[in-house]
């Protein structure tokens, strides 16, 4: 019989042909239909969908409780219908039978077998009937998967690694390309977001202490918290449950293959990275963490030699200088600082400890990282008093000073050339924090004839200029930093120094001019100008401004007017800077003329440019004038609106007042001692109202003084309340001359205000001259006739208009 198509055709084995005596027309053909569960091949396709209530509820019946066989026939069976993914409406019911299977499986390990297999199914993407289902279910998924987690209590290895390795492929972008037909997985994110929302991560933080003597379970625990640390909401749950704590206090525990340290070290990392930075350095502060980081640095230090324990090792050492800055004595106290200052130093001062004995730093990268890094946690420690002896014991100063001289042989020392370049920067910069705090160190070590050899080496090679010339269109953020760095350092050494400022010379002001030449735009590039240029500026301050033959230069190569270029652009955080440089520079005679011959935009002056910043000075404090620019508030002619509403504190007599502190930072009193220097009368450029503003500048130094008697007034607000109680009487009467006497003084000084007003009203008025030639002149403007300024003492002379002109007057020519 021919086979049908699509059906294979076979002998029938077995069965004797019939002897007919006649030959067989062909050989018999049996249609043979093969399925799935006969192949054994039944998993690949669900079963039948099981009815899930009545399933929890055998489980859930005390009088079903000793059948377990019957009970690991359903899991299975479980299982195998849900082989391709769990449907989301069935998943509570599933989770609660695994939390009953829990309970019982400390007696009967029969259920551990299929409890495994449901769970592995967890790692698959959940099955979704309707685009819906995912929100519907959400907080039903979420609670389920914190259940999920609670199951790591059972204490089986098996299982617990099995949730592990379920959770990770939460993870697996493999995971969701699997299709089944009729249904729709659950995205990738879904089930993240949920194991966020379920609290999951705080759960498995809390199962860690269930593992500490078991490592492999241990290790894949750690591998789902270092993914779960990459979020910020599991970062925040794993700092609840203390997680940095538990973790670091276990770094050291025996672990051949290392994943445990390196793991931890992980989560650390992005623990501090995307959780709450303050909370995890406190959790890591505690002693027994200190310990574990010390062993684990001190191993992987001295006998770490692949290029994975360096990188390990820097990266614990960068989580130990976080903690230091917080808090260094459990540093000291654990022994580890003075661990820390040995390694920074034992290259530059030879030690007899064992530690050190056979230790060397190479020439790799991770080696170089390292030593910046022990320096940077040099200055970190310097800020504890507790650990200065530790830098006094360690010779810190000495191994320092190792850096501050001539490098002219490259390759002579132990670095290459330019790493030893760099760390010379650091070193320099260490000993800037370090020498201050170590005074008999430095002083041991002729700290001053050094660094004045060695920077006299720096202007010899022109190794400055060389490094500070590529400020140019090849700008980049690294350069940018390097340049600030130097010119930091040089103001640091130069400053109240008359012999180094000398040894900067002309050289070095030629490079702080050529940086001051900025490009305006650049300021707010973002890659690091503004530093640059505030850098420089201080450079100016510490470098130049004291020596006369560097001010002369700075002077003589029209640094003044790049100055006062920069000072025109208003830049609000630098306006102080600038204006303190020309008040230093006005005390040179020299300065006085390249100040008066600078022209800004529109031909302004610079007393019409610090006019301006004085009243933007003003406006900004809320301080109260009228429209002219008069003092409104005679008792309080400097206090603004924002300092009336700050409240008096009282300060004890050998203190200074709350006035005189101001006046250090403040923009008004450089701006007055600008004026000290050039004059209150005849400076070019000013307007009436200019005039105005710089009689009030000119009783600066007056009304601060009497601002200085604020406790005077308080004093008087309580006059007639006290005043027939106390013995001081003479003395109060007294001060309530003084304050009456003040005010009047305030008074009197406001009226050259308007003196100045119309004198200068007068001068623009329409004039004849005595020739007989007529010239006109811009007139007093209409809307100013009749205007406030007819009610001052002037009024009643007779003049030919009342009010006065605003607007600068044209310049005319006298015909003859």
């Amino acid at each position: 019989m021919p086979a049908a198509q699509g059906v294979a055709a076979a002998p029938l084995m077995g069965i004797p042909r019939p002897d007919n005596g006649k030959k067989s027309a062909g050989r018999p053909v049996v249609k043979l239909v093969v399925t799935d569960t006969e192949l054994g091949e039944s998993e690949a396709v669900p079963s039948k969908p099981i009815d899930m209530n009545r399933v929890l509820n055998l489980f859930e019946d005390p009088f079903s409780r000793d059948l377990v066989e019957r009970h690991v026939r359903i899991l299975k069976k479980v299982a195998k219908t849900y082989c391709n993914g769990i449907l989301l409406k069935d998943l509570p019911q599933i989770v609660k039978i695994l939390n009953i299977c829990a309970t019982r499986a400390g007696d009967h390990t029969e259920y551990i077998d299929p409890m495994c297999d449901i769970v592995k199914l967890c790692g698959l993407p959940f099955l979704k009937e309707r685009m819906s289902d995912e929100a519907t279910y959400a907080q039903v998924v979420a609670d389920s998967f914190s259940q999920l987690g609670c199951l790591m209590r059972v204490p089986s290895s098996q299982l617990r690694i099995q949730i592990c390795k379920s959770i990770a492929n939460f993870y697996n972008p493999e995971m969701s390309k699997q299709q089944t037909e009729g249904f729709q997985p659950t995205s990738l994110a879904y089930k993240i977001k949920m194991a966020e929302v379920g609290g999951m991560a705080e759960t498995l933080v809390l199962s860690l202490t269930l593992l500490e003597n078991h490592l492999q379970e241990k290790i894949a625990l750690l591998k789902v918290l270092q993914l779960f640390s990459n979020s910020i909401e599991n970062c925040k749950l794993m700092a609840k449950a203390q997680a940095a704590c538990r973790i670091c206090s276990r770094l050291n525990d025996p672990d051949p293959s290392g994943q445990v340290l390196f793991r931890s070290s992980e989560i650390l990392w992005n623990l501090l990275e995307n959780g709450p930075k303050e909370e995890i350095i406190n959790q890591l502060s505690n002693i027994e963490c200190i310990y574990a980081l010390k062993d684990s640095f001190v191993r992987l230090l001295t006998n770490g030699y692949r290029h994975y324990d360096r990188q390990l090792r820097n990266d614990l050492l960068v989580i130990t200088t976080l903690i230091a800055e917080n808090n260094c004595s459990p540093l000291v106290e654990s022994g580890f600082a003075k661990q820390l200052i040995l390694f920074a130093t034992f290259s530059e001062v030879k030690s007899h400890n064992p530690l050190v004995k056979n230790l060397k730093l190479l020439h790799k990268h991770e080696d170089f990282e390292m030593k910046k890094l022990l320096l940077n946690m040099m200055v970190v420690l310097a800020k504890d008093l507790s650990a200065v002896q530790l830098l006094c014991d360690g010779k810190a100063v000495l191994a320092l000073f190792n850096y501050v001289k001539a490098s002219e042989k490259p390759g002579i020392h132990d670095w290459p050339a330019a790493r030893f370049e760099d760390l010379q920067l650091h070193a320099i910069a260490t000993l800037s924090t370090v020498a201050p705090l170590l005074v008999e160190d430095y002083m041991t070590c002729q700290g001053n004839t050094r660094i004045l050899l060695f920077l006299e080496w720096c202007s010899s090679q022109g190794i400055l200029k060389k490094s500070l010339a590529g400020s140019g269109k090849n700008d980049n953020f690294i350069l940018l930093e390097i340049q600030s760095d130097i010119l930091f350092i040089l103001s640091s050494l130069c400053e109240n120094d008359t012999h180094r400022k000398e040894l900067f010379g002309s050289e070095g002001v030629d490079i702080l001019i050529q940086l001051l030449k900025m490009e305006p735009s650049k300021i707010y590039s973002g890659l690091g100008h503004n530093k640059l240029l505030f850098c420089t500026l201080d450079a100016v301050w510490s470098c130049i401004i004291g020596c006369f033959t560097s001010e002369d230069y700075f002077l003589e190569k029209e640094g003044m007017f790049i100055i006062l270029d920069l000072l025109a652009l208003n830049l609000k955080n630098m306006n102080n800077l600038l204006l303190g440089i020309l008040v230093e520079f006005c005390d040179n005679p020299k300065t006085i003329p390249h100040i008066l011959t600078w022209r800004g935009k529109n031909n302004d002056t610079v007393p019409k440019h610090l006019v301006r910043l004085w009243k933007q000075e003003e406006e900004e404090l809320g301080v109260r004038r009228d429209s002219y620019g008069r003092i409104i508030d005679a008792e309080r002619p400097l206090v603004g609106q924002f300092q009336d509403e700050q409240e008096v504190v009282p300060m004890p007599a050998n203190c200074f007042s709350v006035a005189i502190m101001e006046v250090a930072e403040n923009v008004r009193a450089k701006i007055y001692s600008v004026f000290c220097r050039l004059g209150f009368e005849n400076l070019p450029g000013l307007s009436a109202l200019d005039y105005v503003t710089l009689s009030v500048i000119s009783r600066y130094l007056d009304f601060k003084i009497k601002a200085n008697h604020k406790q005077s007034e308080m004093v008087m607000k309580t006059w007639d309340k006290f005043l027939a109680r106390t013995s001081n009487y003479e003395a109060l009467r007294k001060a309530k001359r003084l304050q009456e006497k003040s005010i009047d003084s305030s008074r009197q000084k406001a009226r050259p205000q308007n003196s100045t007003l119309h004198s200068t009203h007068i001068t623009n008025l329409n004039t004849t001259v005595a020739c007989g030639r007529v010239v006109t002149v811009e007139r007093t403007p209409s809307k100013l006739i009749g205007g406030p300024l007819a009610d001052t003492d002037l009024a009643i002379k007779r003049v030919p208009i009342r009010g006065g002109a605003l607007q600068k007057t044209k310049s005319v020519r006298l015909l003859n």
